[in-house]
């Protein structure tokens, strides 16, 4: 899975001015960071255990929680998840909850309307209702061990936290219900697509929409989606767009939980060297601090299991348990749906049309608490498809649309007690049983034992009287509704298969007209592509999959090649080179034949590699920009975001769509054509390598323009920049926005790797730091780690234990 930190959370104070805060909030008495982390030996007597725990921590800080009962294990969970990421959880917490302005103040507003609407509480409610007896107890044991942390450490809260002034609340059982579905909420790539989609209806006509849209490079355009909307005035008739997408790329940019983009696979023992399956997995997100996922590994009667947690969830999502590995990616399965509504003002309310009657809206009222300000008062509308996301331009709504969103409900939903089954299954079949339960979390979920592998997608599907969901519907008609889900034995699955071998890389997993409505919104081909061929070849090891995760080639490349070489394209492009000016043709000629000698390794210093990149970002520009520019234009940032989220408008047309319209320059008299275009691309590419990185062509470095940098919550950098290489399309991910700059948004926050090969078989790498804090030794320490390769091993051998985390250890007591 993939995924926080928070780089836009919080005002921009560094380390040394969150405790000038902290000082002015205490009175300006002496104040130590080192009294904000929890010690790591000794013993601390905790109200709410029944009997003693240990925790043991390794060299990266992962704890090991060693316990007589599963009850005090998950007690000792909440304790140490608040220890490490207590700024996290309530930030979180805040976020899901839509108060994140009461942390941050006033910038935070758009995002809290966007939360409030979407009620993610209602969704948290439901889902708790419906868990067993069982796992409310697991949440409510859990909760009490945050809150011993918050009760111990209220006046010693990390810096960061302390320097905002915020009180946190006590945790509740519900709150990790919440954050579950926060983590479901965020694996949605198709909602922002719709409202960028929106965005951009406000420059181009809905004609064209199809074209900035694409499903699938096989696919053909999705004419009927864009269809939906002909004849509908959009530019300027949805009131509050610019809000919602003012939310909704704040959203994109705080890396939530989940796994919006990663990679797993799952290698049968017939590839395997020892006889015995493997699996490996890597999570991406923001290289931010602190990373989205937690390591940890515990112990106790009946229950033991290493792998990734999300704090302030008791559980763990991803990981080993001596007989079974499990991971996940998101499916980016589109379950979520936004409707145009039209509305209208009868009397002091609003109504909208069904079926050409207007029927009341209904109305919840919502109260914010803005930091610096007074309390601002507003209402939520809601049609029978869900809530109006532009709730906050009240009446405004009157002379244009309301924008529902509808999401799938979570009434008798077992998600929690089957992801718990999961956790502890003995064999490959009980964790294809507990997998087919999972119904609140779309994810392609792989898992293996010794002997078997299996994969298997989860979620909740609508099923579409008419449509696909991949654009807005209009809501009027009925025409577009929901008529129950999926059923769940249609969801695809795959075991022991010939080929070998098992794997996501979010790409499709079905093809198109497959028997469900699964998605139109999947990742770009490249990593599964990519990942395909090294699986498939020979045998398998640890030593394998460590290369195939920080492999750094792209079949993109190849793929642009021939393009250039086509039979259509070959002379009409060559004629397009020597038909520009002399020095662009110059410039031309050198840009193709240095990228027609590529391999397609993004090494980051290779010389070859930058030139291919800055071409992707040069024909960006040279196909879209002068109809959906300046680069500082709303539709311009649409397409960006876009690209980032699904298969690219980009790489699709320069993959083909040699009949789009937006080939031709609209500013300029002649008619260009796709020849004519990927000629300017070529000379402009190496104009702009000229600009960013010196006349000495042969000195030019990919890792020069794009780096790794990791930054704290305020937003400085704690680390880097150093040389980056790979892009979105190689297994090692190192994504940017495209069309924008190259500056790295997306890498893998944590990798793991099974091997059952082996007497200890999960290696892990957890992150850039297991703890929150910037006063803790463990911040930032699994940064080098992460650069060099290094993976720790987690044992689940008692024996082997102490070598592993050695013998010091925090002992927690019963408190009286």
């Amino acid at each position: 899975m993939a995924s926080p930190a928070f780089n836009f959370f919080f005002p921009r104070l560094g380390v040394a001015a969150a405790v000038a805060g902290v000082l002015g909030l205490s009175g300006c008495q002496a104040w130590n960071t080192q009294d904000t982390v929890p010690p790591t030996s000794g013993v601390q007597p905790l109200k709410g255990l029944a009997q003693n725990v240990t925790i043991r921590r390794n060299a990266m800080g992962t704890p090991l929680i060693e316990s007589s009962s599963f009850h005090d294990a998950l007690f000792a969970l909440g304790y140490v998840h608040a220890s490490d990421r207590i700024t996290q959880m309530v930030t979180l917490r805040l976020l899901a909850q839509g108060r994140l302005s009461e942390l941050s103040g006033a910038d935070r507003l758009d995002v809290d309307r966007y939360m409030r609407a979407v009620n993610l509480k209602k969704s948290a409610d439901e889902l708790y209702k419906a868990s067993s007896p069982r796992l409310k107890r697991f949440f409510e044991v859990y909760a009490r061990g945050v809150n011993a942390y918050l009760f111990r450490y209220r006046d010693k809260l990390p810096s960061d936290l302390a320097a905002t002034g915020y009180k946190p609340e006590y945790w509740k059982p519900e709150d990790s219900a919440l954050m579950f579905c926060l983590l479901n909420f965020s694996q949605s790539a198709n909602l922002p697509e719709e409202v960028a989609s929106l965005v951009l209806a406000q420059t181009v006509t809905n004609d064209k929409l199809a074209w900035l849209t694409p499903s699938y490079p096989d696919e053909p355009l999705p004419l009927d989606e864009a269809g939906k909307l002909q004849g509908i005035r959009l530019n300027g008739q949805v009131p509050g767009l610019n809000e919602i997408s003012n939310a909704s790329s704040q959203l994109a940019a705080l890396n939530l939980p989940g796994a919006g983009s990663s990679n797993d696979w799952v290698i049968a023992p017939q590839r395997s060297r020892s006889g015995k399956s493997l699996l490996a997995s890597d999570s991406h997100g923001p290289l931010s601090t602190p990373s989205s996922w937690a390591p940890v590994q515990i112990r106790a009667p009946k229950y033991q299991a290493a792998g990734l947690s999300v704090p302030g969830i008791p559980m763990i999502l991803a990981g080993f348990n001596g007989n079974v590995a499990w991971s996940m990616t998101s499916v980016l399965g589109d379950n979520q749906d936004l409707f145009l509504e039209k509305i209208r003002r009868q009397g002091n309310s609003l109504s909208y049309e069904v079926n050409g009657k207007w029927q009341p809206v209904s109305v919840r009222n919502e109260t914010y608490f803005v930091k610096g300000q007074r309390p601002i008062r507003e209402a939520v509308f809601e049609t029978r498809h869900g809530p109006l996301l532009n709730s906050a331009q009240g009446t405004a709504m009157a002379n244009g649309f309301g924008l529902a969103l509808q999401t799938p409900g979570l009434a008798d939903d077992k998600t929690l007690d089957a992801l718990f089954d999961l956790s502890r299954a003995q064999n490959a079949e009980k964790a294809s049983d507990a997998s087919r339960e999972v119904r609140a979390l779309a994810t392609n979920l792989i898992f293996a034992d010794a002997s078997h592998i299996g994969w298997q997608v989860t979620g909740r599907y609508p099923n579409r009287r008419e449509g696909e969901g991949l654009l807005p519907s209009p809501g009027w008609e009925g025409r577009y509704d929901w008529e129950g889900y999926a059923d769940p034995m249609a969801h695809p699955y795959d075991q022991d298969p010939a080929q070998g071998w098992l794997g996501n890389a979010n790409q499709r997993v079905i093809p198109h007209g497959y028997g469900m409505q699964l998605s139109n919104s999947w990742a770009a081909p490249e990593r599964r592509e990519r990942l395909a061929e090294l699986a498939g070849a020979g045998k398998h090891d640890a030593r394998s999959l460590t290369a195939m995760q920080y492999d750094q080639t792209t079949p993109l490349a190849a793929k642009l090649k021939k393009v250039f070489e086509a039979p259509g394209m070959a002379l009409p492009l060559k004629q397009a080179i020597e038909a520009l000016p002399t020095a662009e043709r110059a410039k031309a000629r050198e840009a193709y034949t240095r990228l027609m000698a590529f391999d397609g390794r993004l090494s980051p210093v290779s010389a070859d590699a930058a030139i291919y990149e800055l071409f992707l970002q040069q024909s960006m520009k040279q196909i879209f920009l002068d109809e959906l520019g300046p680069e500082s234009s709303p539709a311009w940032k649409a397409l960006v975001a876009n690209g980032q989220l699904s298969y690219s408008a980009q790489v699709d047309h320069l993959l083909g769509r040699e009949d789009s319209p937006f080939w031709d320059d609209v500013r300029t008299a002649q008619k260009e054509d796709k020849a004519i275009i990927l000629a300017r691309s070529l000379a402009a590419t190496i104009t702009a390598g000229e600009s960013q990185l010196g006349g000495d062509h042969n000195a030019w470095q990919w890792g020069k323009l794009h780096r790794y940098e990791w930054k704290n919550a305020g937003g400085q950098t704690v680390r880097g920049p150093l040389p980056a290489g790979g892009d979105a399309t190689t297994l090692n991910t190192a994504a940017f926005a495209l069309g924008q700059d190259f500056n790295t948004t997306q890498a893998p926050t944590t990798r793991f790797i099974v091997d059952f090969g082996q007497p200890e078989p999960l290696m892990i790498q957890g992150g850039i730091g297991q703890s929150g804090n910037p006063a803790s030794p463990n911040y930032i320490n699994g940064i080098d780690p992460w650069i060099k390769g290094q993976y720790q091993s987690l044992p689940l051998q008692p024996q082997n234990f102490d070598r592993a985390y050695g013998k010091t250890r925090l002992t927690l007591t019963p408190g009286k």
